[in-house]
């Protein structure tokens, strides 16, 4: 793995942003962070946070400041727009965020440099086909959070179903970040054991009703974080927080980032989510899962959701 000293630029610091930020100090993955807020004294107080508890942990550079600060910045983050509401979809925030990730996109490449970009806000699939059709950077450089949680959140439903350590559980949730996205249950696995043989081996019922409740419980996570805490943070900090350190360290990790994937599994021109390999040059290949047929229907119209939004927006034809 490599190191190297590196700046990152984090775009709004709000809960994501903050349990971002919070994540990445204690993992001590740059050697700088910028923090940007349309509230600058939010900024600050971030900042200021984290840089009292830096003796507990390490040497980092830590400050808030306006866009000119981001200049040099080798990875940006953005987490700022408007929070997904109880009873509200991550597509109902499109038309809001829309408007202030391609603002942000464009103060931020007038500094020039082609920095990796890292997207979290939602929905996450849509803005980061927008982002990437609208700043002409290549696809490898944009990179949408994609369903690196939802994943995590399948992989830690299926060890508590099973009692087993959830290091060891291997499965992906891929598609739209959103309602739509699907379960890659045919190729997922405990430690090589196919997870079917590792239910029955473990005497738990593998029915398609228990499928279906695991998969909509990973779909509903949100909401119902959202329903009792206002917001989801800390697991998404995490997740941001593990794609920057596949970067920083060019680890060549594979997460189920959102990227471009048109004719890969003969889908449409928008960005979802598939396994990538990650390192030092953002997303290095995008990955072509072995589906069933079954997967490979849900995927498609996973696609045609959010190939009907980016009609809207007119990103495509």
């Amino acid at each position: 793995m490599k190191t190297r000293r590196t700046k990152l630029a984090l775009i709004g610091t709000g809960m994501v942003g903050a349990a971002f930020a919070y994540a990445l100090t204690l993992k001590r993955l740059v050697n700088e962070l910028v923090l940007v807020d349309l509230d600058q004294a939010r900024a600050e107080g971030e900042a200021m946070d984290l840089r009292h508890g830096l003796p507990l942990i390490g040497p980092m550079e830590i400050t808030a400041g306006g866009y000119e600060e981001c200049a040099g910045a080798d990875i940006v983050v953005i987490t700022a727009g408007a929070n997904q509401k109880p009873g509200q979809t991550r597509l109902d925030l499109l038309k809001i965020n829309v408007k202030i990730v391609n603002d942000i996109a464009e103060k931020i490449l007038k500094l020039g440099g082609e920095p990796i970009i890292i997207v979290a806000s939602n929905p996450v699939d849509v803005l980061t086909l927008d982002l990437l059709k609208k700043t002409g950077l290549p696809s490898n450089k944009i990179i949408g959070s994609g369903t690196v949680l939802d994943s995590s959140r399948f992989r830690q439903m299926l060890a508590e179903k099973l009692d087993v350590d959830v290091r060891s559980v291997h499965a992906h949730i891929i598609g739209e970040h959103g309602d739509s996205e699907l379960a890659v249950w045919s190729q997922a696995n405990v430690s090589c054991v196919p997870l079917e043989r590792f239910f029955a081996q473990r005497k738990v019922p593998f029915t398609p009703g228990i499928r279906e409740d695991i998969l909509n419980k990973v779909r509903r996570a949100a909401y119902e974080v959202i329903d009792r805490k206002g917001a989801t943070s800390n697991a998404i900090g995490v997740a941001l927080c593990r794609i920057v350190e596949a970067i920083i360290k060019d680890e060549k990790s594979v997460l189920t980032v959102s990227t471009s994937v048109q004719g890969l599994h003969d889908l449409p021109d928008v960005c979802l989510a598939m396994p990538c390999v990650i390192g030092e040059n953002g997303v290095e290949a995008v990955l072509e899962t072995l589906l069933d047929r079954e997967e490979f229907r849900t995927l498609h119209e996973s696609a045609n959701v959010l190939l009907s939004h980016a009609r809207d927006l007119g990103l495509v034809d």
